[in-house]
């Protein structure tokens, strides 16, 4: 969109497009930064299990921290959606938004390396062997200083994405695979004179990729004409506490909606190793599955926040609701896709993970076979709330779906899963029945919302 043109509300061809286009890249870098963990098993394991189970271990705890202070920061982007849809004649909106967007990544930043320090009690606490401990703190304590640049990274992201360039943010993600690679082989194995650094050697590597991908951003923001005439590196040092707070006030709620999920289905892990490791292992490689193409439906709801906050900022109604149920029916229409092959083409879709046609792996793909059943019923509720959440998001509305998903996951979702799996004969699928449970009433209660949108006055702009 141009600065100054009117924002006329689109018709449901166009507005398909526009989600699509949208919606299509940012989808993908979710799938290229999933691929870069891969990256890291793929080096690490070579390491043999050791190595591997402690950056497992360590990456946990982490990689919940990234995920939660990401989706903190990234409040930015329904308030860089709402300043260009109401088509403001100053560029300030945008910049002190996305400002005080990087100030809080590195206020916030600071805070989540301090948080994950705590790896070494949590281990010990739970009864990890020694070994595994000294190696998975060794890992912890280089990983955490790449978290500051990757929360200013995915702020950027934010920004490329709502100011309607996701392909920039395709492109950095994609270039950070070959450059992770290279750093893993370099400098885990001291390869082209680099030292021997083992397992330690991986988490430089994470470093020298969060660094290279955030100079990517500031280089091509600097670089394009479109993306620069914010101008959002000048002044850096001048606050705005009011744009920051609002921040906050938006993204507090996602960042605690989104340990809350994240929680319920660690938690899910823990209870499925207690009923045996082979459904343990089945669960694993079944919730993988379902991960990934989890990331379509996380895309589009990333790109209805900032379809929603374009109509939001001008105060269109019509275009909100338009721009709202064109990604949910994109994302449950790609959902229901996935859900068909894991019914029909189970196996298939197994062998990315696991050999299945080795006899140590019989038990494991048993059980994998029957929660990739209940996996297909959990992807389609699974897109739903994604993407109404994401909707809701672009009204600024966060604090309610918070408690909505907090109650969904952990009272009929975990309650279920608990309840099923150790006081009846269904054990694991039990699990997974509680699991999908959780996320079924997460995505009505999220729709419904959506639904009473006008009723309870969210489509008002608080100016």
């Amino acid at each position: 969109m141009q600065k100054n043109e009117p924002l006329e509300t689109p018709g449901w061809g166009q507005e398909l497009r526009a989600t699509v286009m949208l919606a299509a890249p940012l989808a993908l870098a979710n799938l290229l930064q999933a691929a870069i963990y891969i990256v890291d098993v793929i080096f690490i394991a070579r390491l043999g299990e050791e190595p591997l189970a402690a950056s497992g271990l360590a990456a946990g705890l982490f990689g919940l921290i990234v995920w939660t202070l990401a989706s903190l920061t990234g409040a930015v982007a329904p308030l860089i959606a709402e300043a260009i849809g109401s088509r403001s004649p100053s560029f300030r909106p945008v910049r002190r938004a996305t400002r005080m967007a990087l100030w809080l990544a590195v206020i916030s930043g600071l805070g989540g390396m301090a948080a994950a320090l705590l790896l070494g009690p949590v281990m010990e606490l739970t009864g990890q062997q020694p070994a595994i401990i000294a190696l998975a703190s060794e890992y912890n304590y280089v990983i955490i200083y790449s978290l500051v640049p990757m929360l200013l990274s995915a702020v950027l992201r934010n920004y490329v994405s709502a100011l309607g360039r996701p392909v920039v943010a395709t492109a950095i993600t994609a270039l950070g695979i070959p450059v992770n690679a290279f750093a893993n082989y370099a400098f885990i194995f001291g390869n082209f004179g680099a030292p021997e650094l083992g397992l330690t050697g991986a988490a430089v590597a994470t470093i020298i990729t969060a660094l290279i991908t955030l100079t990517a951003y500031v280089v091509i923001i600097l670089l394009s004409p479109a993306l620069a005439r914010y101008r959002i590196f000048y002044r850096f040092w001048r606050p705005d506490w009011q744009r920051f707070w609002t921040i906050v006030r938006i993204g507090a709620p996602i960042a605690l909606t989104v340990t809350a999920e994240a929680g319920v289905f660690s938690a899910a892990a823990f209870l499925m190793g207690r009923i045996g490791a082979a459904e343990l292992a089945g669960h694993i490689v079944a919730l993988n599955i379902a991960a990934l193409a989890f990331q379509v439906p996380f895309g589009v709801g990333q790109a209805a926040t900032i379809r929603v906050g374009y109509f939001y900022g001008a105060e269109d109604e019509k275009g909100i609701k338009l721009a709202g149920w064109v990604a949910m029916a994109i994302g449950t229409g790609f959902m229901a896709f996935t859900a068909t092959a894991m019914v029909l083409v189970p196996e298939q879709l197994l062998r990315i993970f696991v050999d299945i046609g080795d006899a140590k792996n019989a038990a494991l793909v048993g059980f994998a076979l029957q929660f990739l059943v209940l996996a297909a019923a959990f992807q389609l509720v699974d897109g739903v709330q994604a993407v109404a959440a994401g909707a809701l998001r672009g009204l600024q509305d966060t604090r309610v779906p918070m408690w909505i998903a907090i109650f969904s996951y952990w009272v009929p979702g975990f309650g279920l899963a608990f309840g099923l799996g150790f006081f009846t004969s269904l054990e694991g699928i039990g699990v997974w029945i509680g699991l999908a449970t959780g996320l079924a009433f997460a995505a009505v209660l999220l729709t419904w919302r959506w639904m009473l949108r006008e009723r309870l006055h969210l489509t008002v702009r608080r100016h």
